[in-house]
């Protein structure tokens, strides 16, 4: 499996991506799905809510019929809640500045390791018009790998937010969106 093999499509109505976004959370959350916060039915609570957002797409991998990933983002605005929920003050003008939050990003086991998590990234933030981009992690992910692996993809750590009471507190990180466009044109990602 090459990360190139994989067909991305791009989704700007949840409908068309609904059961296939389901369906990959599912099983790449399986051992998680006993608690309420990363149940199904609260996931597809937030994905409602996230597909109901300003500006929000998605990028769905393929390989063949197979759903292998996706990630999704939504617009945020200067006094969206993502930027008030963080637990430490953020420095003047990060709140003002065209953003996008990455909601998600989910890859299945098998795909794992090939590239193809950071291209699905890549394809989804390529055309879009603002200037940076956030996320959330938790930090214990992966051992921190998770984190450590948006570190090498540009992020940096700027606060922290805890977006539901039983939900883990996760690392919030920001990174410009052309970054990593320009630092690299002509030369291949790293893996």
């Amino acid at each position: 499996m090459t990360p190139d093999s994989i067909e991305l499509r791009h989704a700007i109505d949840i409908d068309q991506v609904w059961d296939t976004l389901i369906e990959v959370y599912a099983e790449v959350r399986a051992d998680k799905l006993h608690l309420a916060h990363y149940s199904v039915e609260r996931y597809g609570e937030r994905l409602a809510r996230h597909a109901s957002e300003p500006g929000w797409e998605a990028v769905v991998g393929f390989d063949g019929a197979e759903p292998v990933g996706y990630a999704y983002i939504n617009t945020l605005q200067p006094d969206d809640r993502w930027w008030r929920r963080m637990t430490t003050p953020l420095p003047p003008g990060f709140t003002g500045l065209p953003s996008v939050a990455l909601k998600e990003i989910m890859l299945r086991v098998p795909w794992r390791g090939t590239g193809t998590a950071r291209r699905i990234h890549d394809e989804l933030l390529a055309a879009r018009p603002e200037e940076q981009v956030s996320l959330l992690v938790n930090p214990l992910a992966g051992d921190g790998k998770v984190k450590a692996l948006y570190e090498a993809w540009g992020y940096r750590e700027i606060s922290a937010q805890q977006p539901s009471p039983d939900g883990p507190v996760l690392t919030a990180m920001l990174r410009d969106i052309r970054e990593r466009a320009q630092a690299t044109e002509g030369v291949s990602a790293p893996r």
